[in-house]
């Protein structure tokens, strides 16, 4: 057991790091890069490029004191057979998931957009979860890896705040796991919901978990 105390809002929380994984959530690049997908939606994708360094900073941290790292892409089977109707026939007839892209075809497993920023891209053993919703939970074997690695805590980073952060840490949360969101390592197209997204997580005493930050983390992982 080795036991840190982690600064955060609403109060500092103590955990185990032998219990504790960091979750990277869908830093693809159709989402950061310039000329991805998100840009062709009119986006500035530079606010989430911006969530880059201090996630590889964190991960660097991470990957030193030997926590697991697992990293997520949001996507779909080429044949659209685990994406549901009511999610393919959102927005505009060229603007929806299997539609060719900038970078292929959008939110489909195996195209270039679909894949990691070269500077977070997991190194070897590192688990990559492909998740067809939001959630990290949903249709994944995400739980499993965790129980099996008798994970209590999860550092949840990535993209966007509101939306797959937001739904993951909710769902570890009513699995029972502690979540701490460092702010800096996650980023929205919108700045007010992604400021809006981190107080509700820290809302009344910490409803759905802890919110720190990038620097802070990396000082609690060197504590011994």
């Amino acid at each position: 057991m080795t036991v840190t105390i982690i600064d955060a809002e609403p109060t500092g929380i103590s955990v185990d790091l032998d219990r504790t994984a960091v979750i990277i959530i869908d830093m693809q690049r159709d989402f950061l890069e310039p000329g991805g997908f998100g840009e062709s939606l009119g986006n500035d994708v530079s606010l989430l490029m911006a969530a880059v360094e201090p996630c590889r900073l964190l991960l660097r941290g991470a990957r030193a004191r030997g926590l697991l790292v697992i990293h997520t892409r949001e996507g779909h089977r080429p044949d659209l057979s685990d994406a549901p109707r009511a999610k393919v026939e959102r927005g505009a007839p060229n603007l929806r998931i299997g539609a060719p892209g900038p970078m292929g075809r959008i939110l489909i497993r195996g195209e270039a957009g679909h894949d990691i920023v070269p500077a977070l891209y997991p190194l070897p053993g590192e688990p990559v979860i492909d998740k067809p919703g939001k959630g990290a939970f949903y249709a994944t074997d995400l739980h499993a890896i965790l129980h099996n690695h008798a994970i209590e805590n999860l550092i949840v980073c990535g993209v966007t705040t509101e939306v797959c952060v937001h739904t993951t840490v909710r769902e570890g949360n009513d699995r029972g796991y502690r979540c701490i969101v460092p702010g800096d390592c996650c980023a929205s197209y919108f700045p007010e919901f992604h400021e809006t997204g981190l107080r509700m997580i820290k809302a009344q005493g910490g409803i759905f978990g802890w919110v720190s930050d990038s620097t802070r983390i990396i000082a609690a992982l060197g504590q011994q």
